[in-house]
């Protein structure tokens, strides 16, 4: 979940959709940011509505029809919505993002940077020729949209862009795809999705990277090489706790927040950077991000240790709460430290949920179950008897943050410590029973998905403890964890 304040990653949720996010909260006395959370100009209460996208609906097209695959297995449903989501607006162009969240989730078109890097890095996971295919398609997209800003011309990528055409809820039209009419990138004003967190760039450098190797294609090295310039330019900070701060405001103001998820991420980027082009600064700007992620670990005794804080605001002070999810999975799949593996026994533990139709603010049918982790230690704590924000629905303290249960998986199967494959079945099972149940009938640019397919972000609506909530829509970010995670592909691993 990139994008967080003083935390950990990944972008989005509805109402700060985005799908990376962490955060850096300071327990409620100061905000919260998280990348998930917005970089703009703020996003409007009218976000929180359900809404059906504009347009008829299609046939989802695909190479070698993977798209419309009704049927099949778990992970080529999953697949399937990828390709789907990718394919929402076929007479807007070939230069596309996929859309992040179903419609209903009222963000309309809006694509998240962060999940389409995840994204590219399922496509490539799968190792099929579509997916190969699309990833390549999704990278030069990510390309346009760095060389097409309509502002900027520095490497940067904005937190999300519009990939086709709606009206907004004051009434007004966005008429254009990813492309606009004037040829540059169609960057989401309208949510306010307009800055960039260091967390959202890592990612795309991370997915950029990955093509450089697979394919040997060097436009997707040059373009990771100026992600991970601007990120230096813009991040860097001698502090005292150091490492990257977390970018900039849609105002184009740095954001004073340095996140553990964000530096994890760039552990991997730089590391990647380092290899691929064989310039020993990469190590150097490597071993700083580093250096502030082991700054956060808590090693404590016994159970009350063994996890990661979620940064700082100020760069001297370290946010003891609350603890998100992210900083201790993620941790792992970049550091692969037995030193700090403990992470994942307390992420499992301390913040694992188990939601049914008796849960309070459930919106699980009943007879169903699913077990999992929730976003962070805040999230146990939600109070239930208020809206997590305004017009959205009140809070399920065991809703299952099914991105973060993703993340839980792939990094046990990472471990292999005994009990971790049994667990992070377990885990995967309830992965798949949410795709077959949960957010049935949704759609993408007002169209019908394949049946079956599509991870929801979160059973019932839960609240981050960052200043936004996760809410049972079909979405891009975690669908693709899931992917990963099936098929034992570690996308942090330089």
């Amino acid at each position: 979940m990139t994008g967080s304040t003083g935390s950990t990653g990944s972008n989005g949720s509805t109402g700060s959709t985005g799908s990376t996010g962490g955060t850096g909260g300071t327990g409620g006395r100061a905000r919260a940011f998280s990348r998930r959370s917005l970089l703009g100009t703020g996003l409007g209460a009218a976000a929180a509505l359900t809404v059906v996208g504009p347009g008829p609906a299609h046939a989802a097209s695909g190479v070698s029809g993977v798209s419309e695959a009704s049927g099949g297995s778990a992970p080529r449903r999953g697949h399937a919505f990828l390709a789907a989501a990718m394919d929402a607006y076929p007479d807007h162009g070939d230069v596309r993002l996929a859309q992040s969240y179903t419609d209903q989730a009222g963000l309309f078109s809006t694509a998240f940077t962060y999940d389409n890097a995840l994204a590219i890095l399922a496509h490539l996971a799968v190792r099929t020729e579509d997916g190969r295919a699309r990833a390549v398609a999704l990278g030069d997209a990510l390309i346009y949209a760095q060389e097409h800003d309509p502002a900027y011309d520095d490497g940067r990528l904005r937190q999300a862009y519009n990939v086709g055409p709606y009206v907004y809820y004051d009434g007004v039209p966005q008429p254009d795809g990813f492309v606009r009419a004037d040829g540059t990138a169609n960057v989401g004003t309208q949510f306010g999705f307009t800055g960039t967190a260091v967390g959202d760039m890592a990612w795309a450098g991370i997915a950029l990277s990955a093509l450089a190797r697979r394919t040997g294609a060097r436009r997707f090295l040059a373009a990771a090489v100026r992600i991970g310039e601007w990120i230096e330019r813009t991040g860097r900070t001698d502090e005292p706790l150091g490492g990257y701060k977390f970018g900039v405001n849609g105002a184009n103001e740095k954001l004073p927040f340095t996140s553990t998820e964000h530096n994890t991420d760039l552990i991997c980027l730089f590391g990647r950077l380092a290899r691929l082009t064989g310039d020993r600064v990469w190590w150097q700007r490597r071993a700083r991000a580093e250096a502030f992620v082991k700054g956060m670990w808590e090693p404590g005794r016994g159970a009350s240790g063994g996890f990661f804080y979620t940064g700082t605001n100020d760069g001297v002070t370290v946010n003891k709460s609350p603890i998100p999810e992210d900083t201790q999975t993620w941790t792992h799949l970049a550091l692969d430290s037995d030193r700090y593996a403990r992470s994942l026994d307390w992420a499992a533990r301390e913040l694992a949920v188990l939601d049914h139709a008796e849960r309070r603010n459930s919106t699980v049918p009943a007879g169903q179950s699913y077990e999992g982790v929730t976003f962070s230690s805040a999230s146990l704590l939600a109070n239930e008897d208020a809206p997590i924000a305004e017009f959205q629905p009140k809070p399920n303290r065991n809703g299952v943050w099914f991105e973060g249960t993703a993340h839980l998986a792939l990094a046990l199967r990472d471990r292999g410590a005994r009990g971790d494959e049994t667990r992070a079945r377990r885990l995967l099972a309830s992965l798949e029973r949410a795709q077959d149940f949960l957010g049935t009938a949704q759609t993408v640019g007002g169209r019908a998905l394949p049946d079956r397919s599509g991870v929801v972000s979160a059973s019932s609506p839960l609240d981050t403890g960052f200043g936004f909530g996760y809410y049972p829509y079909r979405h891009t970010g975690a669908t693709a964890w899931y992917l990963m995670a099936a098929v034992r592909s570690n996308p942090l691993r330089a």
